[in-house]
């Protein structure tokens, strides 16, 4: 049982240690900023290939250059509530085999070190819309089998989120060119986009939101897509 802090309103706060992956990528920072204002979350191990963040108090960088064996770090990566697994790449120009061992080979190889430590951990592994297992497209096929290890592995808990379209906000920046591109041809419509597709978009401080708040008390089904990850992180805001 997590230790319980002071009480805030009429509420108490729970304090949570959080191992987050992707780090540095849009939708992980997003969700390091997240960690980082939330008076919940006490401590963030940021796994990384290389140091790159911004020191902070509550932040520790675990610097492991094989993303594919995590057992010579599995001491480090003990000790942990949750986990919010934003690593992602782009699966344009890439083989099937490349993409799947990045998507699938780095998050089973950390999720099955992250389950044999942390049993009572909740997993939280952020796909995209439209993810399917059995589906035509290689990107979805590929993270659906992502999907599907990580749920088959003996966690507390573990949930898939699907947003589609996300805004990135706070000077948050893709580290992917073409999605840069994309975002700033974008910005003049999303006001409009959001009229006309309220269901399809979201924000990255909306997402970091809904994911701790999901990884801090659960919710009532597995599989979240961008309605779901509004509504949740929407509420946890209020």
């Amino acid at each position: 049982m997590r230790p319980l802090e002071k009480r805030r309103g009429d509420r108490y706060l729970v304090a949570m240690k959080v191992v987050l992956f992707g780090g540095t990528g849009m939708i992980g920072q997003g969700a390091l900023r997240e960690c980082l204002l939330n008076p919940e979350v006490t401590d963030v191990l940021a796994v990384v290939r290389k140091a790159e963040l911004k020191p902070h108090p509550k932040l520790r960088e675990l610097v492991h250059p094989d993303f594919l064996d995590f057992a010579p770090v599995a001491d480090t990566l003990t000790g942990y509530d949750a986990c919010l697994w934003c690593l992602g790449i782009t699966s344009s120009g890439m083989t099937e085999a490349d993409y799947t061992r990045i998507t699938y080979g780095y998050t089973m190889a950390a999720a099955t070190v992250l389950a044999e430590r942390n049993p009572q951990m909740t997993f939280i592994f952020v796909s995209g819309a439209n993810t399917d297992a059995n589906g035509k497209a290689m990107w979805a096929r590929v993270k659906g089998k992502a999907e599907n290890g990580v749920a088959a592995l003996p966690f507390k808990a573990a949930y898939m989120f699907r947003p589609a379209f996300i805004q990135p906000k706070h000077g948050i920046v893709s580290k992917t060119k073409s999605y840069r591109i994309l975002y700033v041809l974008f910005t003049p419509f999303v006001p409009l986009l959001r009229l006309l597709m309220p269901a399809k978009m979201t924000t990255t401080e909306i997402l970091g939101r809904a994911m701790l708040a999901v990884a801090k008390s659960g919710a009532g089904k597995s599989v979240l897509e961008s309605p779901d990850i509004n509504a949740i992180g929407k509420s946890a805001a209020a």
